[in-house]
């Protein structure tokens, strides 16, 4: 049975007994545990999406080391100039322990809330009218078009 992991931003097809360098992880324990992409059984069954999300692929930290070296060279054609940068980046390695499949612990369902009964109106029109009855005034009359409620139709005194 094997697995892909997602771990230091990289993809990773593991099966028990590989031995990896990933990027650098600060954890105090000694066992890791990842959630993989996608799980193929032993019999070439392929579980992905929320199958793959009950299994868990194990993993022994082994110790930490500098990856190989990069090197960076920056160059401007007729300009005098060159630059030069080396960079070896931090990797933990660790050991794949097992992988297994469907030990993830399952959620209770949360009750959805009942429905209330709403505004016959829908989508647009809904809005449309509780905006409306807002704006009419209070004694019940319709308002007029000059009392849209606009600046430039207020009066200064």
């Amino acid at each position: 049975m094997y697995a892909v992991i997602k771990a230091g931003g990289k993809q990773h097809k593991v099966k028990t007994g590989d031995v990896l360098e990933i990027e650098l992880m600060h954890t105090d324990d000694d066992t890791v545990t990842f959630q993989p992409l996608l799980v193929v059984d032993d019999d070439g069954k392929t579980h992905y999406g929320k199958e793959a999300a009950q299994a868990v692929v194990t993993a022994k930290l082994l110790g930490e080391q500098k990856g190989d070296k990069v090197h960076v060279f920056k160059y401007k054609n007729k300009s005098g100039y060159a630059r030069r940068q080396g960079h070896r980046q931090l990797m933990t390695l660790i050991e794949i322990a097992e992988v297994k499949l469907g030990s993830a612990p399952k959620r209770a369902a949360a009750p959805k809330p009942e429905k209330k009964p709403g505004n016959p109106l829908v989508g647009s029109d809904a809005r449309w009218h509780t905006r409306r009855a807002a704006a009419r005034p209070a004694t019940g009359e319709t308002p007029s078009p000059s009392d849209s409620g606009s600046r430039c139709s207020a009066v200064r005194k």
